[in-house]
Formats: C-alpha cells, sequence, structure tokens
C-alpha cells in the first residue's frame, strides 16, 4: 500500500484488490500504523478508508478493523440451480402468450443499414411515438426517443449521462434487482425509499431529496417485487414534492405497460426538466427481444444519443423490424392482451388460496405476488424446500439496512395449473406454521 494522499490510498489498495493481492476478508493495517509507515497524517489514512468503504471495497468493522469487503452472491432475475425443485421465483412471463416472432422474422430483412443511418427505424419511431406520447410532457419540438438494449440498458445509460460515482440515487424499497446492481456497480450511493401501499411514499421521497438525491427511479405500475402501481392520488402528491426540485433526474420505468391491468400515473410534472420515461417489450414479445423504447426531455436525450452512436451501441436495426412487425399484428396485440389478463387471474386466484389458508393476501399487478408469512422468509423457504418448491425471499430485494430478516416471499405462480396451485398453497401454509 502507498500514497501521500487520500485518493493515491485508494487507488493504491483498489489495484492490490483487483490483483488478488488483498483478499476477501483480509484486513488492513490499523489506520495509525498505515499514516506511520506512508509518512502521511492520521486523517488522510480515515479519509482514504472511508471512500474504500462507500465504493464496497472495504468493510469496517468497528474495533475489529477494516477489512476487504466479501465478493456477495448476486441474486439473477429468472435464474435458478437447476434440480429437482419446482422454481416459483423466476419472475418469468409465460412462454404460451409470447407471440410467435416467425411470421416477424420472414420479413426482418431489407437492404443493409449501415453507419451513419439514423439509429431508429422509421416505422418503428412512428408507432413509438404514439405509445409514448400521451404520457409525457409536451414539449415544443415532439417527444424525443432513444432505444436501448432493454430496460436495464436504458436505466444504466440515463444514470451514466448524468451522475458520478458516489453521487446519491433514490431507489423503492424493496427494490428490483437490477437497481440495486446497477447502483453497486456504478458506485451510487442509493437512498431507500419505502413503498406502500399506493406506490413510492411521500416522506420517503421528501427525505431521500432532503439528502441530495440526483436521480429517482420509480416503477409507476406493477412495482418489482410488490406489484404496487402508483395511485393518481399519490402520483399528484410525489408530483408536487418534485416541483421544488426540478433539475433531479426522474426515471420512470414502466416496463410492463401493455401487460398491466392499472393506469398509468407520472410523478413528472409539466415544468420538471429532467425527466425519462422508458417501456421495455421484453415481459410481452420475450426477454430475448432485448429492446426498450426511452422518451425524454430534449437535453437528456441528446446526452443518450451520443452513447448510442452508430456501430457500436445502438439497437440492432433487425430486431427493431421484428418488434414493429409483432406490435402492429392484431393477432399478436391480442394475444399480449390476454396475457395480461391471464396475470392478473391467476395471481388473484392464487392470492384467494392462500387467503382460505389463513395468509391474507392482497394481489398487486405484474407476474409475480408479494406474500406475507408472519416469520422469517429464509426459515419458510427451508421448509418448501424439503416440499420440493424453490421460492424467492424479500431479503434478496432490500436496500435498507435492517436489524430482522424479511417476512416476504416473492412468488411466480401464474404458470402452475389448479392442481398444482392447490398443492403449493397447503405447502406454504403449513410451512408458515413450522418457521412461526
Amino acid at each position: 500500500m502507498r500514497g501521500e494522499t487520500a485518493a493515491e490510498i485508494v487507488d493504491s489498495v483498489r489495484a492490490l484488490v483487483e490483483r488478488g493481492a488483498l483478499e476477501p476478508g483480509q484486513a488492513l493495517p490499523p489506520v495509525r500504523l498505515l499514516a506511520e509507515e506512508l509518512g502521511v497524517n492520521r486523517n488522510t489514512v480515515v479519509s482514504a478508508y472511508r471512500r474504500l468503504a462507500r465504493f464496497g471495497v472495504v468493510v469496517a468493522q468497528g474495533r475489529a478493523g477494516t477489512h476487504v469487503a466479501q465478493r456477495p452472491r448476486v441474486p439473477q432475475e429468472g435464474f435458478s440451480v437447476p434440480g429437482s425443485l419446482r422454481d416459483v421465483g423466476t419472475g418469468n412471463p409465460d412462454p404460451r402468450f409470447i407471440p410467435d416472432l416467425a411470421p416477424a422474422l420472414a420479413s426482418a430483412g431489407g437492404r443493409p443499414v449501415l453507419y451513419g443511418e439514423p439509429v431508429i427505424y422509421r416505422d418503428l419511431e412512428g408507432w413509438a411515438q404514439e405509445w409514448m406520447a400521451p404520457d409525457v410532457p409536451s414539449v415544443e419540438d415532439g417527444v424525443h426517443l432513444t432505444l436501448t438494449s432493454g430496460a436495464v440498458d436504458a436505466v444504466e445509460r440515463l444514470l451514466a449521462q448524468a451522475l458520478t460515482r458516489d453521487d446519491a440515487i433514490a431507489l423503492e424499497d424493496p427494490c428490483f434487482l437490477a437497481s440495486i446492481h446497477i447502483a453497486r456497480l456504478a458506485g451510487y450511493r442509493a437512498v431507500p425509499v419505502p413503498v406502500d401501499a399506493e406506490g413510492m411514499t411521500v416522506e420517503g421521497l421528501r427525505a431521500a431529496l432532503v439528502e441530495g438525491v440526483r436521480a429517482v427511479v420509480i416503477t409507476p405500475r406493477a412495482q418489482n417485487p410488490t406489484g404496487v402501481s402508483l395511485t393518481a392520488r399519490r402520483a399528484g402528491q410525489l408530483q408536487a414534492i418534485l416541483a421544488e426540485h426540478p433539475y433531479v433526474l426522474v426515471i420512470e420505468d414502466d416496463y410492463y405497460s401493455f401487460l398491466s391491468q392499472r393506469p398509468f400515473h407520472s410523478i413528472v410534472g409539466p415544468e420538471h426538466q429532467r425527466w425519462a420515461l422508458v417501456r421495455s417489450v421484453s415481459k410481452f414479445i420475450g426477454p430475448d427481444l432485448c429492446l426498450a423504447v426511452t422518451a425524454s426531455d430534449p437535453d437528456t436525450a441528446a446526452r443518450l444519443a451520443m452513447r448510442l452512436s452508430p456501430g457500436t451501441t445502438w439497437v440492432s436495426h433487425l430486431l427493431q423490424r421484428i418488434t414493429h412487425s409483432v406490435l402492429r399484428d392484431a393477432d399478436a396485440r391480442a394475444l399480449i392482451d390476454r396475457a395480461g389478463v391471464h396475470y392478473a387471474e391467476r395471481n388473484s386466484s392464487f392470492a384467494a388460496r392462500l387467503t382460505e389458508h389463513g395468509l391474507p393476501v392482497e394481489p398487486g399487478d405484474g407476474l409475480s405476488l408479494w406474500v406475507p408469512v408472519r416469520a422469517p422468509a429464509q426459515y419458510v423457504t427451508e421448509r418448501l424446500m424439503r416440499r420440493g418448491w424453490l421460492a424467492r425471499t424479500g431479503d434478496e430485494f432490500r436496500l435498507a439496512e435492517a436489524g430482522s430478516p424479511s417476512r416476504y416471499l416473492r412468488l411466480t405462480v401464474h404458470d402452475l395449473d389448479a392442481q398444482q396451485a392447490d398443492a403449493f398453497a397447503r405447502d406454504l401454509a403449513t410451512a408458515v406454521r413450522e418457521a412461526s
């Protein structure tokens, strides 16, 4: 370890960790000892260690000293270890309700697209203008659109063009896994904002703004994992608070869009200066079709365009043509509409089953259910595994530091038939009783 300034010490430690010279769990020298070895003021080392802790490189453990951070397991959406257990935590859509892409693939060809051409396929752009315009603030020269490789890519790029490392961002708590990953990897300081039955809370957002957040990421419908959607009343309250902070970037991730059974309510007011509405096609055309449309204010759109130069990071016109072909097909749109109804009905039906077993659940919107279990969720999942079920605990979606474990499960049950749903509801009720 070397350096005369806090920044130099930070760079030195990070380099040692990256090379493996400092391993996870290994103790760093005490502040006083390192200061003497480097010939610097003690406060310089204190500042360096604090920065390293903020970056997640080290963990300060009080009298136990400062140690290199362990590499935590990173939960993945839709992923589980193959095995004999029935996975009820995937968050995946039902393949039966994803339109057949074969007709669109057959017509997706055409003349090659070359460097320097517009990044958005003209026909898709016209369709997307109609899709986004009713739900964003009006601008003099029309809606400014950008395409990215899915909603997660859009959110990451939107934050990157506006923030620097250690900037604070407001995230819903519990939070979508990808948003947690983005904040950790980019070194942003995530400020948790609680979510209740009406969406992001008023006091939570107000407190986050007091902490100096420079961006807010919110899911207006089918919040993942809770399934909560913003009410008109709550959206108006949040909009009023943000009116005093017009230059805070507000990102609305409306990933569920066509599938949602709830109306869209925006927290972006007509005078807000920095905003973006993101809508992906992954949940209704398929996760493998990585494409999202972003409507944003002119300045944000210009910054995004600089990060999407043709030939490097633009979205393939083949994908754009496929997407447009599917979305203008009447049969495909009818299937998407049925999918949204199917997910809502299956979730409501399973919630009713659980309520009959003494586990009252309010079904929200989205692909999954957020189920309170009256016991530490980890204990419940362990007992479910003995009965052949693999579930997901609320701990993985938590942002705020909490002294007690989560008492929620996020369950994806829309693909269970009636017999399977009955069996799982019984097993879950039994597991909760055993864990309580």
